[in-house]
């Protein structure tokens, strides 16, 4: 039997422990109705134990942390949660994560828990992913991590760290069908009702671009307020060059200097924006919403949403379109 065991802290994510929980508790039932020995032991550390609460205000029974000293487990699964930050500025907190990953294993994280990890150094020189929302900063923050944003999860070794929230059932599912096989993964999933593996990444659900709000004065901000406005226009770099006055060579150079990304695929990525939003809102074609979006095309455009997000635009807006599918959430949200 594999034990399973969850660290969070006051201030995480319900779903970040109890969707992968309820994954490996599926598995020990479908085990246990199977004619066979549940597969995993699951256990859930925090604080000083007691009743932890949650971002969503529920409270969650735990173990104190400090079983982290003493405890074997096949593998610690760290949750992420608004309380990252300040689990991250908790020596105590991160030397119990740095001693229960060493004595662990495999080591994962769910949503922003990969920020703990790096903070433990755990994911030092190794490939990650977390939350879409946290990315800038954790790249700002640690910068030698080799970190994948578009990834549902990402296995380095016995690390493994997943995207934002419901990547977490992706994850553990994952873990199942290393450990079970991909048929008790399979059955699990059925039960759940969720995709074992599910298609694109989670940039389909993160916007490509900071939409601007203001212009201050200098700088390249009301250049992408105009392109915003018209992502039909004409928006090759020379065109965007001689709107700011200046030669291709240097505007080139001062817009990613500024923007962090070259100007053609900025502009690929709000023309991208620009077409999400057009397919989440109605039934346009997806050959004028192509148009509109500045593509021109839409198998250019097809291009771009399968090479971005992992997905057609017919697709994308079979989940998200405002119909009977699934509805779109807009861009943005709280921090996670």
């Amino acid at each position: 039997m594999r034990e399973i065991l969850f660290l969070s802290f006051p201030g995480a994510q319900l779903l970040d422990v109890t969707g992968p929980f309820q994954v490996f508790a599926t598995a020990n039932d479908l085990a246990r109705l199977g004619g066979r020995a549940a597969p995993y032991r699951l256990r859930h550390a925090a604080g000083a134990g007691g009743a932890v609460e949650t971002t969503s205000g529920m409270q969650l029974l735990a173990e104190p942390a400090a079983v982290l000293r003493e405890a074997r487990p096949h593998t610690l699964v760290v949750a992420g949660g608004d309380g990252v930050n300040a689990a991250g500025r908790d020596a105590d907190f991160l030397d119990l994560l740095k001693t229960g990953a060493g004595r662990a294993e495999r080591v994962a994280s769910v949503c922003s828990g990969a920020l703990l990890l790096a903070a433990a150094g755990l994911l030092e020189g190794r490939r990650a992913t977390t939350h879409w929302c946290r990315t800038a900063e954790f790249r700002r923050r640690f910068p030698t991590v080799q970190l994948e944003p578009d990834q549902i999860w990402v296995q380095d070794g016995p690390v493994w760290t997943s995207a934002g929230i419901t990547a977490g059932i992706d994850l553990a599912l994952a873990l199942v069908e290393a450990d079970e096989g991909q048929a008790l993964a399979r059955a699990v999933a059925r039960q759940l009702v969720v995709f074992l593996r599910r298609p694109g990444g989670q940039s389909q659900f993160s916007p490509l671009v900071p939409e601007p709000v203001t212009a201050p004065e200098g700088g390249f901000l009301q250049l992408r307020i105009q392109a915003t406005a018209d992502p039909a226009a004409d928006l090759t770099v020379p065109a965007l060059a001689e709107r700011a006055g200046m030669s291709l060579r240097a505007f080139s150079r001062a817009f990613l200097a500024e923007v962090g990304e070259t100007p053609a695929r900025w502009v690929e990525g709000m023309r991208l924006d620009a077409a999400r939003r057009a397919l989440e809102a109605g039934a346009a074609s997806i050959k004028s919403v192509a148009v509109r979006s500045g593509f021109g095309d839409d198998e250019r455009m097809r291009r771009a949403f399968l090479r971005r997000l992992g997905v057609t635009p017919e697709a994308y807006r079979s989940r998200f379109g405002n119909g009977l599918e699934n509805r779109g959430m807009a861009a943005g949200g709280p921090r996670l």
